[in-house]
């Protein structure tokens, strides 16, 4: 990495969650080291200054995620009408099977980490979840359905930038 930040945030923004206590500038440049071992891309986050502890870590993505999909945005997305598929007509049957195995087969789950160290020693992240459309290729469903992950603890978000990182 050419350049190790070095000025911890002031405090912690909205939207990050505590993934360390009492955490330290090497335990950060750990996480980032082995990002970009790992080929993933580091960068300074748009609008912060090169030495800010603070760091994209993008080109993560999750296959076979379509458990990880919120049931409920999706179907509360339907209520507004949609493209008529087979696979969101069994949703609103009740069964989800179908959609499931479709994101499995048709999309994969981007994950882009915001890691950042604050002046309180706290190691805090921000992440990034969207499914996109394998191959780059035309989405599978209509745009008009919500297609977000479900909520993931504290513990999730550390194992998934921890096997970004290949540290898992």
């Amino acid at each position: 990495m050419p350049h190790r930040p070095t000025e911890p945030l002031p405090n912690r923004p909205n939207g990050y969650v505590e993934l360390e206590r009492y955490s330290s500038l090497r335990r950060l440049w750990t996480y980032l080291d082995a990002a970009e071992r790992a080929g993933r891309q580091v960068t300074t986050p748009r609008g912060a200054p090169e030495g800010q502890c603070r760091r994209r870590i993008s080109g993560f993505e999750l296959p076979a995620a379509g458990p990880l999909l919120d049931l409920d945005r999706v179907t509360a997305s339907l209520d507004d009408g949609f493209e008529v598929h087979p696979a969101l007509t069994a949703l609103l049957g009740g069964d989800a099977a179908p959609l499931r195995a479709l994101m499995d087969e048709a999309y994969l789950l981007s994950v882009v980490f915001v890691l950042a160290f604050t002046r309180d020693r706290d190691l805090i992240l921000k992440p990034e979840l969207q499914y996109v459309p394998r191959g780059g290729g035309a989405p599978a469903l209509s745009r008009d359905v919500t297609l977000v992950p479900r909520r993931f603890t504290r513990d999730e978000l550390r194992y998934l930038l921890e096997r970004a990182c290949h540290l898992a």
